[in-house]
């Protein structure tokens, strides 16, 4: 007999996908086995949830962005309310009352001690921190090719890399410094500046016309920026465990709680905001499956990262080459830790296997002294200072080195300046 057409389609709906390329081999496999809640695979109808989303933009950021392309004077009025509240505005477009009071409704599931618990557990990694931020969290993020496609649109991360990377550390290291989160704070005013940073990227995007919705989907979409919430939360998480660094449960869940008020000021919808580390578990694996699909734009801007090491070796004199593929390399068995050698290998990532040794040494011997932390009295407390001062120390170096600008709207320049343009040009 016939099977019944809603009871197949129930059926097909509740089908298990296949294991992503990311969880399929390599250390994010044996991380999810030993750290995860068990069967991450999701079925059609979760994907197809998930993917709703990837044409869901953000309208309050959208109408005020919008506003400040037509007025560039209602900037100020924007940068007034961060600091202080938009009711201490006598007069401003309904837009901007309409943003700040929807921003200054916090949620219920706000909790701020927490948040400030969770800095000061990344606050302890220091600049070790920053190193899953660049070699795991961004490198892994050119794994989603429709995201990409914004981020060769604006030409900003191949054109203006180093800097650009510099000021995404600085507004990391922003949001994630206690205290900072409050209304008011730098990293509650930098969470908002990004927020719009986004809506003018997308704003950009959507008046070219060559932007392909059926392949790329909606730019900047929800799915996209939750992705990339994911990358600086749970990737930044699993990333320093790999290099040594030790968590309490309760510290990765302030960790994780912290980024989830992050992406609340995103702009983030609720339903992609995880709850707790088995939510980030999950939606990893849905995006693992769903958009880290790389492609030649995806090579062509780990590329372009790559040669950002190497430009360490530039003040080496007649080791310049040396120091440079040795920063290269060691950069890359970072990533490949966490990537896996078929992603690391497609990305044209170089296998060096004394770096990947010299990492695996390093991961080894900061476990130990992480070890060691956690048994001795007084030697968490010393090691946040550090963490902060070096932190501090960063700030000042790339400050010096480089103009950052910490308003972020470098890409909107340069965004609205290619909107006519082709994406992969």
């Amino acid at each position: 007999m016939p099977e019944e057409p809603t009871a197949k389609a129930a059926r097909t709906a509740t089908t298990e996908l296949p294991e992503p390329e990311l969880f399929a081999r390599g250390s994010l496999k044996l991380a999810a086995r030993l750290f995860g809640p068990g069967n991450l695979r999701a079925d059609q109808a979760q994907v197809d949830r998930l993917r709703s989303f990837a044409q869901e933009a953000d309208p309050l950021a959208d109408r005020l962005a919008a506003v400040l392309q037509r007025d560039p004077r209602a900037r100020d009025l924007f940068e007034h309310a961060l600091k202080h509240g938009v009711d201490s505005l006598d007069s401003a477009p309904e837009e901007l009352f309409e943003f700040f009071h929807e921003v200054e409704r916090t949620p219920y599931w706000v909790d701020h001690d927490r948040i400030d618990r969770g800095a000061r557990s990344i606050v302890r990694t220091g600049v070790i921190g920053l190193i899953p931020l660049g070699d795991m969290s961004l490198m892994g993020g050119y794994l989603a090719s429709r995201a990409v496609k914004t981020l060769v649109g604006t030409g900003d991360l191949e054109y203006e890399a180093a800097r650009r990377l510099a000021e995404t550390a600085a507004w990391w290291i922003d949001v994630t410094t206690p205290g900072a989160l409050k209304h008011g704070g730098d990293g509650y005013a930098a969470a908002l500046r990004v927020r719009l940073l986004h809506a003018h990227v997308r704003a950009a995007m959507n008046r070219r016309h060559d932007w392909n919705y059926d392949e790329w989907d909606h730019p900047v979409n929800q799915v996209q920026t939750a992705g990339t919430l994911l990358l600086f939360s749970q990737v930044f998480l699993l990333g320093t465990r790999m290099l040594g660094v030790r968590y309490t449960q309760r510290e990765r869940e302030d960790v994780l709680h912290l980024w989830r008020y992050v992406g609340w000021l995103l702009g983030v919808d609720d339903a992609l905001l995880p709850a707790d580390e088995d939510d980030s578990w999950r939606l990893l694996w849905l995006l693992a499956a769903t958009e880290f699909i790389p492609d030649e734009d995806s090579r062509r801007l780990a590329r372009v990262l790559l040669e950002q090491h190497a430009v360490v070796g530039q003040r080496f004199g007649p080791l310049n080459g040396v120091i440079g593929r040795a920063a290269v390399n060691l950069h890359a068995a970072v990533s490949r830790m966490l990537l896996g050698d078929g992603n690391a290998d497609y990305l044209g990532l170089p296998a060096a296997r004394m770096s990947s040794a010299a990492v695996l040494t390093f991961a080894a011997a900061n476990l130990l002294a992480e070890t060691a932390r956690q048994a001795l009295p007084g030697a968490t407390t010393l090691q946040r200072l550090l963490g902060y001062r070096s932190r501090r120390w960063y700030l000042k170096q790339v400050t010096r080195a480089l103009e950052l600008d910490r308003t972020y709207s470098r890409p909107v320049r340069t965004a609205s300046g290619k909107a006519a343009g082709s994406p992969a040009a």
